[in-house]
């Protein structure tokens, strides 16, 4: 089972991966604003609008994430972590080790 300090290098991590695709759909926002291409014709391959929405989705994730292990590190506090929020059993150490940030056990997830 992870530990605070585990956790917490985790979200901060992550947070640091926040912090680059924001930088990036910034970076991919001004070059679309900067070029009159026609991005939606282009035989080269995937067009601006494609890399914009996949950039986004991978930036929404990874914002959750880092709202999951604030969560989870909140519940470590109150002596929550680890127990199924829905059942009120233990929350197996392979799961928490593999999600960080689960708040059910498996068989409650499923």
């Amino acid at each position: 089972m992870p530990d605070r300090d585990a956790l917490i290098l985790l979200r901060d991590e992550t947070a640091a991966e926040v912090a680059t695709l924001e930088r990036d759909l910034e970076a991919l926002f001004e070059a679309s604003r900067s070029s009159n291409a026609d991005d939606e014709h282009d035989p080269e391959g995937s067009t601006i609008a494609f890399e914009r929405a996949q950039l986004t989705a991978v930036l929404t994730a990874a914002r959750r994430r880092v709202t999951d292990l604030t969560d989870a590190l909140d519940r470590l506090a109150t002596g929550g972590y680890g127990i199924c929020e829905s059942c009120g059993k233990p929350i197996p150490a392979e799961r928490l080790a593999a999600r960080p940030a689960a708040r059910t056990c498996v068989a409650c997830a499923s």
